[in-house]
């Protein structure tokens, strides 16, 4: 787990080194850059390491393979031994017991199809001599980030943005991504918050010639959103098949040269992860779990029940509020893009006292997109509300749009939704849209296709659509940014790409049946923690902010969103938000969500959109 950077683009030393100390926390360990020449062109290629597998310096990157490319990777590889003994027998020799090694001859063997064999989560960019060219990639579901900048002639890369943005002459911040910000609470693939950088979307590779200067860009891996691969088996078998793969999943995750944890929150993804994680293996399993005053965030009991009948060395981390307050303000140096989900907050909190006991924890992400496992799932599977025709519908909106009703007029509004496409897309951004000026139209995304097809049934296309989207986008994001923040690699089993295409091919009623979401994946874990631990409401990963924003941080939101500072904020309707504000500090309405929102934009804004044009 490391950060990576590159550039055809000429910086200095001084420069480089600025580049590569912004984004430190990713790699503490050791950090080093080459200025190599390919054929006349001087490329850049610098890496922070944070050392996991083969400690030692022979290991450290930018690594020369062969003679003939040379590498900068961030991520793992939990298939390398497999695939290096493969590659063994084909005649390929490796001096170090890292996974880097075997990517550079997986690509000299497979070519540019090299990531079809890969099992992991990982960026690269691989400067192969021989062919005049990068050569790079990002793993299937977007675990790891990739940032690039391409302007016809130059290319430049990195793990985040702000190693870009530095000494950078040709950056404007994108009003068109602000606006999808403002929607969803991330920039979306393939955008970044500057019009001049893209990422790399996940799946995805690409090459760039150095002679030409043509960068061009392909999928090498897609979920099956066509349903062409059915499981034919029976629900025994599918539950048994799927043990199978997560107890393999989880163990090629334990595997490392430094100390490794699992977080355990004491829901069923993370407890099933914890579960797997004690079959697998004969040491001891340490796990760690977050505590909050408030009682509706607080979890850490049935963390420490799983744990106490799972035999871990349990560690509970208390939140404090005046260190969640100190991350508040200085949210937007790991999270160098606009980022609106709250729960990365505690995510940090967790890392941070984590990484005092290990360097590798494994987490629960992707239970709840492959497994049907959200809340908002049920509550579209019982929206009857559709089932009256369209113009009775419009009929009803304008009896409900009474003056001064603002929750009469909301619920008018969500009557003129035509159909489940519509209203599934508009309850993730916001039934109410008022206080957005829609100078943009940030439903307008390609992932969309996941959603807006007959090939599947309805849940298992929203559940698509979210892998696509809120799984990459928001969650894989959040945990990147967050662990990184304090050098600590977060491995997802649950995120294993078998496990998610094995989901994708079961039926909708092995993971979903009424009043019983995740069904299978709880099967699973029933076998080895007690159905009667695991039942209670599902809770949300987050911080009491709506409380905050009333009590401890209230003189911080009317500072930060006063009526100069909204108008300086592009993409609202000053107005609307002002009265916003007003009725969430009332107690009226919780605008927490919206507020959080605007705070983590101004605060992006404050720090680097001075001196740059927003267009």
């Amino acid at each position: 787990m490391c950060g990576i950077y590159g550039s055809t683009i000429y910086y200095n030393n001084t420069e480089i080194e600025h580049k590569l100390e912004r984004t430190r926390f990713r790699g503490p360990d050791r950090s080093r850059y080459d200025r190599i020449c390919s054929n006349g062109t001087e490329v850049i290629l610098g890496h922070n390491r944070l050392s996991i597998i083969d400690l030692c310096e022979r290991s450290d990157q930018p690594l020369a393979y062969m003679g003939k490319i040379h590498i900068v990777f961030n991520g793992e590889i939990y298939n390398f031994q497999e695939l290096k003994e493969s590659l063994s027998k084909k005649g390929y020799s490796f001096n170090t017991t890292s996974d880097t090694e075997v990517i550079c001859a997986a690509y000299l063997e497979y070519g540019t199809d090299c990531t079809g064999y890969l099992n992991g989560m990982f960026s690269f960019v691989i400067l192969d001599i021989e062919n005049n060219r990068l050569f790079g990639s990002r793993d299937r579901l977007g675990k790891k980030p990739f940032y690039y900048f391409y302007d016809g002639e130059d290319f430049e890369f990195s793990s985040q943005i702000s190693s870009i943005q530095l000494h950078h002459k040709k950056m404007s911040v994108s009003e068109a991504s602000i606006s999808y910000y403002l929607a969803w609470g991330a920039v979306p693939d393939p955008h970044s918050i500057y019009n001049e950088v893209k990422k790399l979307p996940a799946g995805h590779s690409f090459t760039f010639q150095l002679d030409t200067r043509e960068f061009s860009s392909f999928c090498y891996w897609d979920i099956d959103y066509l349903g062409n691969n059915i499981y034919k088996g029976t629900y025994s078998d599918a539950k048994e098949e799927l043990e199978e793969i997560l107890k393999d999943s989880v163990k090629i995750r334990l595997f490392a040269d430094v100390p490794v944890g699992v977080f355990l929150s004491g829901g069923i993804d993370s407890s099933i992860v914890a579960a797997m994680a004690t079959k697998v293996t004969t040491s001891a399993i340490k796990t760690f779990s977050v505590k909050f005053d408030h009682h509706k965030y607080d979890e850490s009991h049935h963390a420490a029940l799983v744990a106490k009948h799972l035999g871990t060395e349990h560690h509970t981390i208390a939140c404090d509020y005046n260190e969640g307050l100190n991350l508040i303000q200085n949210y937007s140096h790991y999270y160098d893009e606009p980022f609106a989900d709250s729960s990365a907050i505690p995510s940090m909190l967790l890392s941070k006292y984590t990484r005092q006991h290990v360097t590798v924890a494994l987490s629960g992400d992707g239970g709840d997109e492959s497994f049907l496992g959200y809340l908002r799932y049920n509550v579209v599977k019982k929206r009857s509300f559709f089932n009256i025709p369209y113009p009775l519908r419009k009929i009803l909106s304008g009896l409900l749009s009474i003056p001064n009703s603002y929750k009469l007029n909301v619920m008018s509004k969500g009557a003129l939704i035509r159909d489940l496409d519509e209203y599934y897309l508009r309850t993730m951004v916001n039934v109410d849209d008022s206080w957005l000026d829609n100078k943009y139209n940030y439903y307008d995304l390609e992932d969309r296709k996941y959603l807006e097809h007959k090939h599947k049934g309805y849940l298992e296309r929203i559940s698509d659509f979210d892998i696509k989207t809120y799984l990459i986008n928001d969650i894989n994001t959040k945990v990147d940014r967050a662990s990184m923040a304090f050098s600590l690699e977060a491995r997802a089993p649950l995120l294993d790409y078998r496990v998610v295409e094995f989901a994708r091919s079961i039926p909708t009623d092995f993971k979903f049946l009424p009043g019983n979401q995740k069904r299978i994946l709880k099967d699973v874990l029933y076998q080895h923690v007690p159905k009667d631990i695991m039942e209670r409401p599902k809770k949300g990963f987050g911080v009491p902010l709506a409380e905050w924003f009333r009590n401890e941080l209230k003189e911080y939101v009317y500072d930060t969103l006063n009526e100069a500072a909204l108008k300086e904020i592009p993409g609202i309707v000053p107005e609307k938000i002002s009265f916003m504000i007003q009725q969430h500090m009332n107690n009226q309405w919780n605008r927490a969500p919206i507020i959080w929102k605007l705070l983590v934009l101004k605060q992006w804004l404050n720090s680097n959109a001075k001196g740059l044009s927003i267009d």
